[in-house]
């Protein structure tokens, strides 16, 4: 059985590089190969970063926010998310969306998150591993 894996948002803007060519192709392998799991802050995130910086049209935006919905199972951030948030961004310190992002995972049974964004190997509430799959290091069947 595959781990339950939570996407951070930097996963998918790769998908989209032009640049990072390693990174986009093991993120797209990543999404394709894993039980992936994301929250309405993803969406949000992955929103904001294309229209933004990325420059991408509304349709183009909507299209990839669509697949990632059909793809990932999504979960709500609520207000317990959000109290969990706190909680984490106190013990772990953290940053508090990263928090929120680490709150939803923990919500939805993930084993794992995929960021490039946290440390890399520290497990969080003895269950969640974050793992940096963009490391020069790290073997990219994990």
């Amino acid at each position: 059985m595959k781990d339950k894996v939570f996407l951070d948002t930097n996963v998918f803007v790769y998908t989209q590089s032009s640049i990072e060519t390693r990174k986009r192709a093991i993120s797209i392998n990543v999404i394709e190969q894993e039980a992936c799991y994301v929250s309405t802050q993803i969406l949000n995130e992955i929103s904001n970063v294309m229209t933004k910086k990325m420059k991408m049209r509304t349709n183009e935006v909507k299209q990839i926010v669509a697949a990632v919905n059909a793809k990932c199972i999504v979960s709500l951030v609520d207000y317990n998310t959000v109290q969990r948030a706190l909680d984490l961004k106190e013990r772990y310190g953290y940053s508090y969306y990263d928090c929120l992002v680490l709150a939803s995972a923990l919500e939805s049974g993930c084993q794992k998150i995929y960021t490039e964004d946290m440390s890399d190997g520290q497990v969080i509430e003895k269950t969640l591993q974050i793992v940096n799959i963009f490391h020069p290091t790290q073997k990219e069947d994990e």
